[in-house]
């Protein structure tokens, strides 16, 4: 990692201001776009929502850099692997899936980078109508070299599971562990540089950028706390690039690829709330019931991507930490569930509680609008006759899901191509037996 010492500054969706120490007062002092900028850089504006949109979705930052990003080669198409927004490759599949833990590259034979390991396994909607979300697998192991991508169609909210990203920004450098996630937002350029095998999952949305949910009747604190989300503080790198610096666009759900011979990370100093950010999931504050009855998941919401519907999410972030059951009179796994919502589920580390074996630390599982799910055999026998006293519940453990309103094709990668699909899977819920008797209430 070099010289690079993390530091950040706090708060979603805050205004902030940074620019190197190495040029002070490289910030035009009250104004955005002066004649004459100090140090002679260029400004430049990234907007993420509209000019007009109301104050509180209003997302812009201001660059302050060395060259603007304009300065490159003209685009040309680059494959784009198994990254894909082909949603009718296979037949739909409404089973319930579950895959085991991709595999990663071996180097130095396969060398493989961020861009290159990207793998769609799922998702719905269209990028050029500015609507629907993809899921995909990263898997890589080897770091990015004079190369960067950006993401015109929409958001990445990356989680890694195995190993850790150091991601270089316009904005800064971050640093994003296991158990941590981060977003880069629409249009925001990045590198990543990995330090082994590494793995892990990525909501993409097109359309919608990331808020805090909504607290309601929990009040003004809980949950995500706003404070808890960090934001890389201005870094720059003035250096040509002989052999030619590569910038790759998603765009349209398809990869270009454009040369120019300088540095992107170029941006001496920024102001905005147009950011990217990471997040450490253990700051979540968890809420749980203290009474009976099991609450939704809901409750466990970190981050959500609002449709035009009130109330309905085009994707929400959920987590499953850490934390006590004490619930009386209660099954307190998660319960036998058909749903009108998509749930695409992960696993960091450790074991899912309604499902110890098989669901397995970078594998996943996907049970689709109206399928049935909830806890396997095992659980549901554990849990029917457990003493209820005060536990810990999912110690050590980390899994999360990608909720969805859309209904989420599979990719062909998803089903065939990877060669990780569970078709076991449905037996885990053969074993379950009827405790009805008409005589015994």
């Amino acid at each position: 990692m070099g010289e690079f010492r993390e530091k950040y500054m706090s708060g979603f969706g805050n205004e902030h201001v940074s620019e190197d120490p190495r040029c002070p007062g490289a910030l035009p002092e009250g104004q955005n776009n002066p004649q004459v900028c100090p140090y002679g850089l260029y400004a430049e504006q990234l907007s993420g929502s509209a000019f007009t949109c109301p104050r509180p979705t209003n997302k812009r930052s201001w660059l302050y850099r060395i060259l603007p990003s304009v300065c490159h080669k003209p685009f040309e198409p680059l494959n784009e692997g198994h990254l894909t927004h082909n949603w009718d490759e296979v037949e739909p599949d409404p089973n319930q899936l579950r895959w085991r833990p991709f595999e990663i590259p071996k180097a130095p034979q396969n060398k493989v980078d961020f861009v290159s390991g990207l793998h769609t396994l799922c998702g719905a909607g269209e990028p050029r109508g500015r609507n629907g979300i993809a899921i995909h697998i990263f898997v890589c192991n080897t770091s990015m070299l004079n190369r960067c991508l950006y993401n015109s169609d929409g958001d990445f909210l990356i989680v890694p599971q195995q190993g850790k990203l150091l991601i270089t920004t316009e904005f800064g450098k971050m640093l994003v562990e296991p158990n941590e996630i981060c977003v880069i937002q629409q249009g925001m350029r990045f590198n990543v540089e990995v330090f082994g095998e590494t793995r892990g999952y990525i909501l993409e949305v097109y359309g919608a950028h990331f808020e805090l949910p909504d607290l309601g009747p929990i009040g003004a604190n809980g949950l995500a706390n706003p404070r808890d989300f960090l934001v890389p503080v201005a870094w720059y790198e003035d250096c040509q690039v002989p052999g030619g610096y590569t910038v790759i666009s998603k765009y349209q759900g398809k990869l270009f690829a454009a040369q120019q011979d300088f540095s992107p990370f170029n941006v001496v100093a920024w102001h905005g709330n147009y950011t990217p950010y990471k997040y450490h999931l253990e700051k979540f504050m968890v809420i749980n019931s203290v009474a009976f009855d099991h609450a939704d998941p809901s409750i466990f919401t970190v981050l959500t991507a609002k449709s035009t519907r009130l109330g309905v999410a085009l994707a929400d972030f959920v987590i499953f930490p850490p934390r006590w059951g004490v619930a009386n009179n209660t099954f307190r796994p998660p319960y036998y569930h058909r749903n009108c919502m998509s749930e695409f589920m992960g696993l960091i580390k450790g074991h899912y509680e309604a499902k110890e074996e098989g669901f397995q630390p970078g594998g996943a599982s996907l049970h689709s609008m109206m399928t049935p799910h909830g806890p396997d055999a095992e659980c549901f026998e554990k849990a029917s006759k457990a003493k209820l006293e005060p536990e810990r519940v999912a110690e050590g453990t980390m899994a999360f899901m990608f909720e969805s309103s859309l209904s989420l094709a599979i990719t062909k990668w998803g089903l065939q191509t990877s060669k990780r699909l569970d078709k076991n899977y449905y037996k885990c819920w053969e074993p379950l037996k009827s405790h009805f008797n008409s005589k015994r209430k």
